[in-house]
């Protein structure tokens, strides 16, 4: 029985560790700084070509679509299941191989020879790609190139920038049209994935994650680092131990995130069904003075004595202080028809719409009279309500008898 002949690339790997063996039973004792640098340039630039020959090889299987083999769905799916890589993983490496050994020749011979990374190799294609049909072919391969060359001095993250200008430095005239039709898109698919999440710990903190577009995470970063400036903490703090040294910068830009939220003033926010984004503190007269109980915030969460104090004397942060019966003594601000204060007022009291079996929160809701002022209803607190958008629509429904029961809510019914 005659033996199929294996075609030679497949000893290549043989080869490679059998090589690989000898350098880990090498010692490293006797190699200086020097030698050691040089070394570890020498193997990047072999794990680039290592890179290089299997982004060929994964091109060339999709040519003879090695997932026929075990029926996977595509090249890039078999590559997953073979390599134990993630899927996203192995999709991103078939792409980029498919596009830069049947498009980019220039790219292919540096990525062969190690002088562009995997990583640079990417960047590339996506600059080149991105580029569109409409570009003359002697245009793109001027750009191919600057970007191979580019690569020799600048890492992939360089390269993005400079791949998304290249239009500039190759063919001035049209670059910058492109430009802003590149930066237009870019936006709008930013915009699309804006996002932001918080959970509570059930251990007094918040996490959370955001997506942003960059300018706005430009800004957001210029206002935290401005609050955590070391010299700016070293000033405000200056009876810390100096053999601490500074606190680390993600301490510090935390402790500035939460300075961030404080210092925001409420009339720079939109109002929230009449009340805007007002922080209530509710505490007992003692607690103000010094006591030891406890505080309340208008979201319903508890906070200790101390920081109830502290808040209280923030500018565009409300103290509700509230007597011995619980009534509430002193709003932090004067309070005249349906101003403010009363909406807060309402919100203590109520804790969300007063309808039957309804939990809307305080911010979901509007105020209500109770005497409807058409008919001479007066503005007050003791004779309105908070009632959410869709009861509220329904208080002035005709269709519906309206109830008040015992407890004080509100039982709406569709007459007959």
């Amino acid at each position: 029985m005659t033996e199929t002949a294996l075609h030679p690339i497949a000893g290549v790997a043989a080869r490679l560790h059998g090589d690989l063996d000898d350098g880990f039973d090498l010692g490293l004792l006797t190699l200086g700084p020097t030698e050691t640098g040089a070394a570890l340039v020498e193997l990047e630039r072999a794990a680039n070509r290592l890179a290089a020959l299997q982004s060929r090889l994964l091109a060339h299987a999709t040519e003879v679509r090695v997932e026929d083999e075990t029926g996977a769905a595509s090249t890039a799916v078999w590559f997953a299941n073979a390599t134990q890589v993630t899927r996203a993983e192995a999709h991103r490496r078939v792409r980029v191989a498919v596009a830069t050994h049947e498009r980019y020749d220039a790219l292919a011979a540096a990525c062969s020879s190690g002088a562009v990374s995997p990583g640079q190799a990417e960047v590339i294609v996506r600059a080149l790609d991105d580029l569109g049909h409409g570009i003359d072919a002697g245009v793109r391969d001027d750009a191919e190139r600057a970007l191979v060359g580019f690569a020799a001095d600048h890492d992939a993250k360089d390269l993005r920038v400079l791949g998304r200008r290249i239009l500039d430095i190759v063919a001035p005239a049209i670059g910058e049209a492109r430009e802003a039709e590149l930066l237009a898109k870019e936006e709008r698919e930013a915009a699309a994935r804006i996002r932001l999440t918080m959970r509570e710990d059930g251990n007094g903190c918040v996490h959370g994650r955001f997506t942003v577009p960059e300018m706005h995470g430009a800004m957001f970063a210029k206002m935290v680092d401005a609050i955590a400036s070391p010299r700016r903490d070293h000033l405000r703090d200056e009876a810390a131990d100096d053999a601490a040294g500074p606190r680390p910068l993600w301490e510090r830009r935390g402790q500035a995130f939460v300075e961030l939220i404080e210092r925001m003033r409420d009339a720079d926010l939109p109002d929230a069904a009449g009340a805007g984004a007002t922080v209530v503190v509710t505490m007992q007269l003692d607690t103000l003075t010094g006591g030891l109980a406890a505080a309340s915030l208008d979201t319903g969460h508890r906070i200790s004595p101390g920081e109830a104090r502290r808040l209280a004397c923030g500018a565009d942060l409300v103290p509700a202080v509230l007597g011995t019966k619980s009534e509430v003594l002193d709003l932090g601000r004067a309070a005249r028809f349906h101003n403010k204060p009363q909406r807060i007022a309402l919100a203590l009291r109520d804790g969300g719409c007063t309808t039957e079996g309804c939990d809307a929160p305080p911010h979901r809701c509007e105020a209500h009279h109770d005497d409807a002022w058409s008919r001479g209803g007066r503005t007050s607190v003791e004779r309105g309500r908070l009632l959410c958008w869709r009861h509220h629509r329904v208080a002035h429904d005709p269709t519906y008898l309206t109830e008040r029961l015992g407890t004080g809510k509100l039982r709406f019914t569709r007459r007959n």
